[in-house]
């Protein structure tokens, strides 16, 4: 295998390929809909009052004719429960991000799935009790919602403890869904309400700051602020984030307080840690396998589409074993530690394997050392430097392996780097590209003027240089 070695032909064939693809999906995503059958039963805007008055609205799915007490699967998120696909014209409507998005598998939802929620037609008929709640300031929900808030999450728990002790429940409940919906999950599991059993996030950053909103150190500006802006129109919020980040540019308290405490959660946890998602969830995916203070923590890593994923097959059998053997106490086997997933190009899996710890005990660590004539070496070279403009250039450096050889675990690039003539707030972006068809393996970015003290503290150069920091823009050299 090599790194960065791709001829331009094929990129150049590649991203036309690509481009075509995306605009395919943009016209026609590949996603099928079906209608909710009639052995499925569904209640609406079913009312919890909470302990302050606040009127919380959920859906719930049952299946229908069934009078035995059923286990429970919450959902929870500001997008809106009623945000389910439309018949129109003889056409299903689906949510935009399905257009914009890359999504290049296929998948299938029925209609009463919302927006990155468990098909709950599916899971009822599995003979579940499906809630789709609307959070406070979402949906139908009453009040004024704070996103990723411990009254959020005081809110969820609450319900929680509502649906145990319904005489429809079994007194066992979990939480599944994807994105937000998945991070709506650590700060309640943290709680710890008693009637929670398990918890299934479904690729969900656990730092706000760090994975998000200033990954590095460098201000994120694309999709945060789309996404800001989106929950703002369809959700009644306070104390918005996009306010709060730009008066808390430093990971402060203020940060720390919406960032939830893994070590706490001390119920099985089922992650799913996608190396497809190194923009948003990755890290912190990992990141809550690795710190959860469950004794049964369970990781389902996988390089493909997120949500083709999420609903497809292999992903629902494996969250449907977990779920059994902890709300219904099913004898079912215990998942792996870790489900490992191994590719050499971007669509084709070589083995998929379980494995009992991460990072691997047989990892064979290298270190790679950087060589003034732009490569990657073993054995360290001389004294060496390269230069180039932040703005306009960057500095590459090449490997090629000489036996096939699996990269599997964490990877760190140590540097030494000055800047001259300028404001000193680049940013550099480490990447790793295996080819032909290549997987990104490893995706880093981090802001010169962010080290040597840690992203999110405060330079001793006072005041000043975190105002820098944070409002200037910044170039990137990739390596």
């Amino acid at each position: 295998m090599t790194s960065n070695s791709l001829d331009k032909p094929w990129r150049r064939s590649g991203r036309a390929g690509y481009a075509l693809r995306r605009v395919r999906a943009l016209l026609h995503p590949p996603v099928s809909v079906y209608e909710m059958s009639a052995d499925v039963r569904k209640d609406q805007d079913v009312e919890v009052r909470l302990r302050d008055g606040v009127t919380l609205r959920l859906n719930l799915f049952r299946p229908a004719g069934r009078s035995d007490p059923l286990p429970v699967i919450v959902s929870a998120h500001p997008y809106g429960k009623d945000a389910v696909p439309r018949r129109r014209r003889g056409r299903w409507s689906l949510n935009p991000q399905f257009r914009i998005m890359n999504q290049p598998a296929p998948l299938k939802i029925s209609d009463q799935t919302s927006w990155e929620a468990p098909d709950p037609v599916w899971w009822a008929q599995q003979g579940f009790a499906v809630i789709n709640l609307d959070v406070r300031g979402g949906g139908r929900s009453e009040g004024s919602g704070r996103l990723f808030s411990d009254q959020e999450a005081d809110d969820i728990a609450q319900v929680i403890e509502w649906a145990a002790a319904r005489p429809w429940s079994n007194g066992r409940v979990g939480m599944l869904g994807v994105s937000y919906l998945a991070i709506s999950q650590y700060k309640v599991a943290a709680l710890g309400p008693p009637a929670l059993r398990a918890i299934c996030p479904w690729e969900g950053f656990t730092d706000a700051y760090r994975d998000f909103f200033t990954p590095g150190g460098v201000v994120e500006n694309g999709f945060a602020r789309v996404w800001l802006f989106l929950s703002s129109r369809v959700a009644r919020l306070e104390g918005g984030v996009a306010a709060e980040r730009r008066r808390h540019p430093l990971r402060d308290q203020w940060w720390r307080a919406i960032t939830p405490d893994l070590a706490r959660i001390r119920v099985p946890i089922l992650v799913c840690t996608s190396f497809s998602d190194a923009n948003l969830h990755s890290a912190g995916s990992m990141r809550a396998f690795q710190q959860a203070g469950s004794r049964h923590r369970h990781a389902y890593a996988h390089r493909g589409p997120k949500w083709a994923t999420f609903y497809s097959q292999q992903a629902r059998s494996c969250q449907l074993a977990f779920l059994n053997r902890y709300l219904r106490g099913e004898d079912v086997a215990e998942p792996p530690p870790l489900r490992l997933e191994i590719r050499d190009r971007g669509d084709h899996i070589v083995e998929v394997r379980d494995e009992q710890e991460w990072p691997l005990a047989r990892t064979e660590w290298r270190r790679l050392h950087l060589a003034g004539d732009g490569t990657l070496r073993q054995t360290q070279p001389g004294t060496g430097r390269t230069a180039f403009d932040l703005r306009r250039n960057a500095a590459r450096f090449d490997h090629r392996f000489d036996q096939d050889t699996e990269l599997s675990g964490p990877m760190t690039l140590r540097l030494q780097v000055a800047t001259r003539g300028g404001e000193g707030s680049s940013a550099v972006r480490r990447r790793r590209e295996v080819g032909p068809g290549p997987p990104r393996a490893v995706r880093g970015v981090l802001r010169l003027r962010a080290r040597p003290h840690r992203p999110g503290t405060p330079p001793t150069g006072g005041t000043g240089d975190r105002r820098e920091a944070e409002h200037r823009p910044s170039a990137r050299a990739r390596l």
